[in-house]
C-alpha cells in the first residue's frame, strides 16, 4: 500500500466560477484529478500542485537556542553565555 500525497487544485467550474485552494489526498495526480472531477462535474482544473510535506523535528528535540531567538523576535541566535562569563577566580 502506497503513501497518501496532497495535491493542490485551482479549478474553473462550469458556471465559470474560479475556486482556489482545493486540498486532495491520492495516491497518485491521477486519481487527485479524478477525484476532483467526481466532486466539482465538468470542472476545468486550471492548477494542479503536489503539497510536499513539512519535516518535523521528532518530539522532545526542541532547540533550546532557537526557542529563545523566537521567543525574543531576532533572527539571530544568542550568544552562548559560557563565552561571556569572566573568571573572577583569578586575581590580576
Amino acid at each position: 500500500m502506497s503513501a497518501l500525497q496532497k495535491f493542490g487544485f485551482r479549478i474553473r467550474t462550469r458556471s465559470g466560477m474560479v475556486v482556489d485552494n482545493l486540498s486532495v489526498q491520492a495516491r497518485d495526480r491521477t486519481e487527485a484529478e479524478r477525484r476532483i472531477q467526481q466532486i466539482y462535474h465538468y470542472c476545468e482544473i486550471i492548477e494542479c500542485l503536489e503539497a510536499n510535506p513539512v519535516q518535523r523535528a521528532a518530539p522532545g528535540t526542541a532547540d533550546v537556542e532557537g526557542v529563545i531567538a523566537l521567543i525574543n523576535g531576532t533572527s539571530e541566535l544568542p550568544v552562548s553565555p559560557v563565552s561571556g562569563v569572566i573568571d573572577k577566580s583569578t586575581d590580576g
